[in-house]
């Protein structure tokens, strides 16, 4: 099943909360792996993933990755990879908000491993997954200023006392 075939699916049942299909098409890998869709409404996300999840024509039954994105344009994103073993099928999705409104709905119930994915773009990126069970830093410590990886973060001059860089 293509993407756009997946779009379909998700507009007949979420009017209004799928956003554009933005296709590849440099290179056949591209197009099976950047092809994504996106979600216009980031409180819908749970949802959309259960639905993806349950939905027996599509059976998303692994999350392959979730990546943070800092598009440098006062604006931030979640990238969903997808994968259904049993259809054979693959499907990435991205939703996006203003800096200023970095949270979306945790997805750790629908697939556990989202667990560590979505510390780690709270600790690198600083989004929030509203619901998470652990919602703490994962690779820095609790009290460390900022998020490295945005496209605005200035390193410390000294952190804990020590000069950095060391």
């Amino acid at each position: 099943m293509t993407t756009a075939e997946i779009r379909d699916i998700l507009l007949q049942n979420f009017d209004g909360k799928i956003g554009d299909l933005h296709e590849m098409t440099n290179s056949p890998y591209q197009a099976k792996y950047g092809t994504y869709v996106d979600v216009a409404d980031k409180e819908y996300l749970r949802d959309i993933c259960l639905f993806l999840r349950n939905d027996p024509t599509l059976q998303f039954n692994s999350l392959l990755c979730l990546s943070t994105v800092d598009n440098n344009d006062t604006t931030l994103s979640v990238v969903y990879h997808l994968e259904s073993t049993t259809k054979r099928h693959i499907f990435a999705m991205k939703v996006t908000m203003p800096v200023t409104e970095a949270e979306v709905p945790s997805i750790t119930d629908v697939w556990p491993h989202a667990n560590w994915h979505e510390r780690e773009g709270w600790d690198m990126m600083g989004i929030r997954f509203r619901g998470h069970p652990d919602h703490r830093r994962i690779l820095l410590e609790e009290d460390y200023p900022g998020h490295p990886l945005r496209k605005d973060f200035r390193e410390p001059i000294f952190y804990h006392g020590m000069k950095v860089p060391y």
